[in-house]
């Protein structure tokens, strides 16, 4: 497959890219019911293959959506602690971190422990799946 599923329910963010070596890796979607909040994608604040910060408007306030992909060699965690981005209005963070451990138990990689810092960074907390 080339390109990008595409349909005509969803905005489509992604970065362009100007190589194959540069190309993105990540793509946020957001269905079109909640077109009123204005999304606009930004790479101005983090500009990394590998990271989407998608910024929305609600009851005048600025709010964004961070999408992250790290592959194995913690590219984006590497470059989100490297980075000095003061953000305190992210709601969500989410995405593939490839990170083997699991946060339930007692110990943790230095991935999964630098994963948690950048968290707290941008004042998020640990959310807990439900159905």
């Amino acid at each position: 497959m080339v390109g990008i599923p595409d349909h005509l329910n969803w905005l489509i963010f992604s970065r362009n890219s100007s190589s194959t070596i540069d190309s993105p890796r990540i793509i946020t979607y957001i269905n079109i019911r909640l077109s009123s909040f204005h999304f606009s994608f930004h790479k101005d604040i983090f500009n990394h293959r590998d990271i989407s910060l998608v910024l929305f408007f609600n009851n005048n306030d600025t709010f964004f959506l961070m999408n992250v992909y790290s592959d194995s060699s913690q590219s984006a965690l590497r470059y989100l602690k490297d980075i000095e981005a003061n953000i305190c209005n992210i709601l969500v963070m989410a995405g593939n971190f490839n990170i083997r451990d699991d946060f339930y138990y007692p110990h943790h990689s230095l991935h999964s422990d630098l994963l948690l810092n950048i968290a707290d960074s941008f004042f998020l907390g640990f959310s807990m799946p439900t159905n």
